[in-house]
């Protein structure tokens, strides 16, 4: 995303990078190290690999995501959060405490 198509709102700037079921739960799954496609596709039960594949550029390109190709056979792709992406550990963390708390009140 250039900066001239951020929203002038940093709610909706974070909502357009993030606002999404997968990429929330790719950050969550590479909050804990590198992973390889096939880890990730394993671990989001429900993506196909065409969504995966897609939401893993887009947040390559928004400076996310890292991914790194070993010139290899067969080939390894394996895929980290840059210091961006691991900076929304925060928020991570944030939306796991609320969701705790919202089972816990629903359970009662």
């Amino acid at each position: 995303m250039s900066k001239q198509t951020l929203p002038a709102c940093p709610v909706e700037t974070a909502l357009s990078l993030m606002g999404d079921k997968w990429k929330v739960l790719i950050v969550r799954d590479l909050l804990t190290g590198t992973k390889r496609f096939g880890e990730l596709k394993r671990s989001l039960e429900g993506i196909s690999q065409k969504v995966l594949t897609q939401h893993l550029r887009i947040m390559e390109t928004n400076g996310l995501v890292h991914r790194k190709v070993y010139a290899e056979v067969p080939p390894r792709v394996e895929y980290s959060l840059t210091e961006l992406g691991s900076s929304l550990k925060p928020v991570h963390d944030a939306m796991w405490q609320w969701g705790e708390e919202y089972k816990a009140r629903m359970e009662r």
